[in-house]
């Protein structure tokens, strides 16, 4: 099934092609290590104002509907170009909905023109996916914030110019009431970065604060005001994170496996295949219903569904060749072996699938706790 696009849309797609044939060698979506490269791509979009494509026009955008931004997502994962850049995407939409004019006008042009890259400060050894019981705390002293804590499976931190960082600025508050957002320059006096290999091949980090001092001005949005401002950044992480020609390029890695040993004529095989084709049929209608969800709960509930299904397609995918009983599907250098290492990592990373589910149950079922 192919999404019949608008005619201009479909030569958005004709163009994102054209432009990304030079860049398939890159191959930095599954493992993520040529970072100098990495970093030129995300600046060569940058000359396009592609990774603005649909900020407001006045913030710097194109101010395209978000069906562009995702028809660039969709082939830079089906081709295993990269990943969105956070700062794009989280980063610039939170500011430009929620920072202040100078803030506006401090980050955005940097961010549009791919010179500044940035991390998530989210998780913590003690906290994993529930955020609001984090207890990396920043102290307001004068002009300052001062830091002190450790999170944990950062990724790209060691590669990144500054922190996206969720902390707690009120130690009496009830969980995400005391919470705030502050940016973090991550060659900051008293910040460590720790580098930890994954099994995947990529490595994530551990960072840790030891009054590590920043300036009150890098608050976005108002002093433990974080968590609804949260939301919405999830959401936004969750959709372009998962798109999912990623899916399909999983499922057509294997297939071909699959027919390369000889297997697709097996009854049994071809059924698993088939079942396997509706999921990723499935998750593609799930990523166009994001789109069409608009902004507040429906937003975040459909962003949950979509990274929920995504990464059990993924999962079901990479696993259906390992249970298809060859021993060259757990050879290391396979793309069977590669997709099963890497996709376990992605019922974490964005939130776990419990944590989507307990947010479809309660967004989209009304079920309470």
């Amino acid at each position: 099934m192919e999404i019949a696009f608008e005619p201009q849309e479909a030569a958005f797609v004709r163009e994102v092609r054209t432009f990304l044939g030079p860049w398939r060698g890159l191959d930095q979506f599954l493992i993520s290590n040529d970072y100098a490269r990495l970093r030129a791509f995300y600046r060569a979009l940058g000359e396009r104002n592609w990774l603005a494509l649909s900020w407001p026009v006045e913030t710097g955008g194109l101010g395209h509907p978000a069906i562009y931004e995702f028809i660039l997502w969709d082939e830079m994962a089906g081709a295993r170009i990269a990943r969105p850049p956070l700062s794009s995407g989280i980063v610039a939409k939170t500011i430009i909905r929620s920072g202040t004019p100078a803030q506006r006008a401090r980050w955005l042009e940097p961010i549009r023109t791919g010179q500044l890259m940035f991390s998530l400060g989210y998780s913590e050894p003690e906290a994993g996916s529930d955020l609001a019981g984090l207890r990396t705390t920043a102290r307001r002293d004068g002009n300052d914030y001062v830091v002190n804590g450790t999170k944990i499976w950062s990724s790209g931190a060691h590669d990144s110019d500054y922190l996206w960082l969720l902390c707690r600025t009120d130690a009496q508050s009830r969980r995400a009431d005391g919470l705030s957002l502050l940016i973090v320059d991550l060659k900051s006096c008293g910040l460590r970065i720790r580098l930890m290999a994954k099994m995947s091949g990529n490595v994530f980090t551990e960072l840790t604060f030891d009054d590590v001092r920043v300036p009150a001005e890098q608050r976005i949005g108002a002093e433990n005001g974080a968590w609804p401002i949260m939301q919405m950044s999830l959401a936004d992480e969750r959709h372009v994170q998962f798109p999912p020609k990623r899916v399909r390029a999983d499922f057509e890695a294997v297939w071909s496996w699959i027919a390369g040993l000889g297997l697709d004529k097996d009854p049994v095989v071809r059924h698993r295949l088939a079942a396997l084709a509706v999921d990723v049929l499935e998750c593609q209608a799930l990523a166009l219903k994001v789109l069409s969800a608009g902004q507040g709960t429906p937003a975040i509930l459909a962003a949950a569904e979509n990274k929920r299904a995504s990464t059990d397609a993924i999962q079901r995918i990479a696993r259906a060749a390992m249970e298809f009983g060859c021993p060259e599907a757990v050879l290391y250098s396979s793309i069977t072996d590669l997709l099963w290492r890497q996709t376990t990592e992605e019922s974490i990373g964005g939130g776990t699938s419990e944590i989507m589910t307990g947010i479809i149950a309660r967004l989209g079922l009304g079920l309470k706790a």
